[in-house]
């Protein structure tokens, strides 16, 4: 029974209103219920994550799709003639891929994602440029129709992995590059952020995205794709940086703390291109802290910069104890805090009840650790 976009529209209506599952089912056809009520919560789930709110998609899907500030960034920096997306899942990526590409191939062994990558794309406009296949992107039947310049995959990952490998993908990128490479030698592939660079057999750029302040993506383009050995890029500023070996190396690092404290991107210190950024960024920066999560500068100037996640003005610094931070934030004035603090999850919010106790106003704090201290800031 083929599903009615007025059903899903009304799931999801019936689903902001708070009804019950149970209820929202006598509202729909019985057969397709299921399935509307998934779509309805995944596009509930969506809204901050496309420009469009009627897509099609169930939650897998969506958990997997590409966002699409980056699908965009990526589809323009590539432009390409023809592509195919040989794990294409909703399409999102493939659709704007297609908005410049001449013909596109869009392949999912799973026979309702790619319905729903073909709603996607008579919503976005490019559906009579893309080739839909159903099927196995590595048998030879399927090999056997593509006829693109350059391969992307997106492979899904699992969820638990003690170590990011990419035989653990789904399609490996190893067995996707062997059944495609008498076709092409541009491949693209969406590969975890935390997979070690020795890890990947092949010459090519290594581009770790942030978006909104969190790292997003690590693309890997190929040599003929590539434009450098490692980049960063952040979005939605589109702010890029490229690995330079010929630059002077210029990081210092600092045990003490300046007036001022920078985050650094995530993509940065991936990338490994903190000395790339220190030459772009103007100003007397030290290094302080470089953790997984929290990458830190500090200066004693005021420094403004596109390539720097953000600046605090430093207020003081206290022992790392959560009443001596509740005392300084008090006698300051402070309202809230925000913890940019590395410890357990069990004992995070205990800590931070502790931080807030009886703070009243509307000024918010940021609170950084360094090693026994608290630094105590506001945002500039």
């Amino acid at each position: 029974m083929e599903i009615e976009e007025s059903h899903i529209k009304l799931a999801v209506e019936l689903i902001k209103r708070g009804w019950e599952e149970r209820k929202i089912r006598r509202e729909l056809p019985r057969d397709t219920a299921d399935e509307i009520i998934e779509i309805a919560r995944a596009r509930i789930k969506a809204r901050d994550k496309f420009s469009r709110d009627d897509l099609w998609m169930d939650l897998s899907g969506l958990r997997y799709s590409t966002h699409e500030v980056v699908a965009r960034y990526r589809a323009e920096r590539l432009r390409p003639e023809s592509i195919a997306d040989v794990s294409c899942g909703i399409g999102i990526q493939l659709i704007f891929f297609a908005r410049y590409a001449e013909k596109a191939y869009a392949v999912d062994i799973d026979e309702r994602k790619l319905f729903y990558a073909m709603k996607n794309a008579e919503k976005y406009g490019v559906n009579d440029k893309i080739t839909f296949i159903n099927g196995d992107s590595l048998k030879k039947e399927i090999v056997d129709r593509i006829d693109a310049d350059i391969i992307f995959s997106d492979p899904a990952r699992p969820p638990e992995m003690p170590e990011r490998r990419l035989e653990d993908l789904l399609p490996s990128p190893v067995q996707i590059y062997e059944a495609y490479r008498y076709k092409t030698d541009a491949f693209i592939f969406d590969l975890p952020p935390q997979i070690r660079r020795e890890k990947i057999p092949w010459k090519g750029e290594f581009e770790y995205i942030d978006l909104y302040g969190h790292l997003n993506r690590l693309t890997f383009y190929f040599e003929p794709l590539a434009r450098a050995e490692r980049s960063a890029v952040m979005l939605p500023k589109g702010v890029r940086l490229e690995s330079d070996e010929s630059l002077e190396d210029i990081v210092e690092w600092s045990t003490e703390v300046g007036r001022y404290i920078y985050e650094i991107p995530q993509s940065v210190h991936y990338a490994d291109l903190i000395n790339e950024l220190f030459h772009k960024v103007r100003g007397s920066l030290k290094m302080l802290m470089r953790e997984k999560r929290r990458i830190l500068a500090t200066a004693d100037e005021e420094i403004g910069s596109e390539y720097l996640k953000a600046a605090y003005h430093v207020l003081g610094i206290v022992p790392f104890h959560p009443m001596r931070i509740n005392d300084f934030l008090k006698r300051e004035g402070f309202g809230r805090a925000t913890l940019r603090i590395s410890i357990p999850d069990r004992e995070y919010y205990n800590f931070k009840r502790r931080v807030e106790m009886n703070l009243k106003g509307e000024r918010r704090a940021y609170v950084f650790q360094f090693g026994n201290r608290a630094i105590i800031t506001e945002k500039l």
